[in-house]
């Protein structure tokens, strides 16, 4: 099972090397990377941009936006990502195990990514049913590949990193022009949009903006919800349970994304311990349930800050693990 992971992104622009540390600092659930300093296509957008079948996009002064043909911008990102494959496939030789890859989720991708001549995909219900249908083939296509490269891979942890949830169905998105605002979208339309996503692997939603949408993440199927710890109140905790009881996994984000010092591990595993014995759920439960994670990418981080921060959430995962009963009733 897996015990500690990153959420995805690291700061420079040396991919073998932060594959290294990837690998080195959380094995039980390694990912593969993404590097944003890099430029261009890089970025989180761009980077699943680059997966759509038949929907080429370009940057405009605005941001990402549909075009005409695959121009400079998207084969600067279909570049990157094949960079990033080759150092996979060499630094994950002989690797067995699960991996974690990274793609923006579907809802965040419609609110960033404009129309040729218009407002965001967003605003358009059938532009958001071809974009959903172009990212799905996309993701499954680029899951083969990473298979085909890294035979050992025993299971798939496809995170779909949906910052921008909470404002999709709360209707706070911006239009293009940045003077009005996107209709919300109904719940049940969220969770339909997911699930073309959650085939052949293990299926997780990352979202590290406050009021996460567990109901509707549960009910859309996923089997893991990634966030930050620091943005949870007593409100959540009965949406949380609920979660819990449907057999969903929490990755919980432990320690900051950007340089800080770094507390003991003891304090860093504090919020899970804490949490769990708040719900009740049963102690020799916690490590199998429970994710440590930073609290969101590290892309903003110092490179020695990034491998430890990783190697704290490794070592803090060790807490849940040892004797969780009498560390549950001692907290």
């Amino acid at each position: 099972m897996f015990s500690a992971t990153g959420i995805g992104s690291h700061p420079g622009e040396d991919h073998l090397e932060t594959l290294r540390v990837v690998f080195g600092e959380v094995p039980s659930l390694p990912y593969l990377p993404e590097l944003p300093g890099r430029g261009v296509g890089a970025d989180l957008v761009g980077r699943t941009a680059s997966l759509l079948v038949e929907l080429p996009v370009e940057v405009q002064p605005s941001g990402w936006r549909l075009a005409g043909r695959p121009g400079r911008d998207q084969r600067r990102a279909k570049d990157h990502l094949a960079r990033d494959l080759d150092g996979l496939e060499e630094v994950a030789d002989g690797y067995v195990g699960p991996l974690k890859l990274q793609v923006c989720g579907p809802w965040t991708l419609a609110g960033a990514i404009e129309l040729h001549y218009g407002d965001k995909m967003l605003a358009d219900p059938g532009a958001v049913r071809d974009l959903t249908a172009s990212l799905a083939q996309g993701v499954a296509e680029h899951v083969a590949e990473v298979r085909r490269r890294v035979p050992g891979v025993t299971e798939i942890v496809l995170q779909l990193d949906e910052p921008g949830l909470p404002g999709v169905l709360a209707g706070t998105v911006p239009t293009a022009s940045g003077f009005g605002r996107l209709a919300a979208v109904e719940p049940y339309k969220v969770a339909e949009g997911l699930r073309p996503f959650l085939g052949g692997v293990l299926p997780i939603v990352h979202c590290c903006a406050p009021s996460v949408p567990l109901r509707v993440l549960r009910e859309a199927g996923v089997k893991g919800i990634a966030l930050d710890a620091s943005l949870l109140s007593r409100r959540d905790e009965d949406q949380i349970g609920e979660t819990v009881e449907a057999g969903v996994t929490f990755f919980l984000g432990v320690v900051p994304g950007t340089d800080t010092k770094l507390p003991d591990i003891g304090v860093i595993a504090k919020p899970a311990i804490e949490l769990w014995r708040r719900l009740g759920f049963a102690p020799d439960e916690l490590a199998s349930r429970v994710v440590l994670t930073p609290a969101c990418g590290l892309a903003d981080a110092s490179p020695a800050y990034a491998k430890a921060a990783l190697a704290a959430c490794e070592r803090a995962a060790t807490v849940l693990r040892e004797d969780p009963s009498s560390r549950l009733q001692a907290s």
